[in-house]
């Protein structure tokens, strides 16, 4: 009888206790839309922490080679009633290559790569975007890559946007990719036997606490 009533005790609290999780998930759980006019208009910055960089280019036709780049920020200034007036700055440390290969990612920040030594950072800033879809944007802006700058197009898809409890802050959630010509950028070892075009990939969430 003893056993039978801490097991049934046992029991009642499992399920009081999911109960309470289902509970807590329910209130914290942020109902994010993909709306562009529900994004509160303000200053965000990118959490870094639900963040990513990576490039992609293909290898000689055998597979498509990925990397990435551990350390960066942004900002972004937007206004969902005047949209082609956001702004977007970002900054890339080039010394954060990360290719799962040490080796091999000194020799691509070397001199004859991207020479991060004598430019350890790339930025981006923009002059102007353009509403292409109902959730898309061409964000047009300067790269500087390498000590060159080039006008370059990032396409950027809304994911979604919401007040998140867990951070305490509104939130902006975007996918984009940039395709750039290495060799524009001074990248130009293996020119003709490995592919100029480089894709960038690049997943971000912004935040702003609500009384900024």
């Amino acid at each position: 009888m003893k056993r039978s009533r801490l097991a049934a005790f046992a029991l009642a609290s499992a399920l009081a206790l999911a109960s309470c999780n289902s509970l807590a998930a329910a209130v914290l759980k942020p109902d994010v839309q993909a709306a562009p006019l529900n994004v509160p208009a303000g200053d965000y910055t990118l959490d870094t922490a639900h963040a990513s960089i990576l490039f992609k280019i293909d290898h000689l036709g055998y597979s498509t080679y990925v990397g990435r780049f551990e350390r960066f920020e942004a900002s972004l200034t937007g206004d969902p009633a005047s949209p082609e007036s956001a702004q977007v700055t970002a900054t890339v440390d080039m010394t954060s290559l990360n290719i799962a290969n040490p080796g091999f990612a000194a020799e691509l920040m070397g001199p004859d790569w991207l020479d991060a030594e004598s430019f350890p950072q790339a930025s981006f800033k923009t002059y102007g975007l353009k509403i292409v879809g109902e959730n898309e944007a061409d964000i047009s802006g300067d790269l500087t890559l390498k000590g060159k700058t080039q006008a370059v197009i990032i396409r950027a898809r809304l994911n979604g946007s919401a007040y998140d409890r867990l951070r305490g802050a509104d939130v902006v959630g975007f996918s984009a990719t940039l395709p750039i010509s290495r060799s524009a950028f001074g990248v130009d070892k293996y020119a003709g036997l490995i592919t100029d075009e480089v894709l960038l990939e690049i997943e971000a969430e912004f935040v702003r606490t609500p009384d900024e």
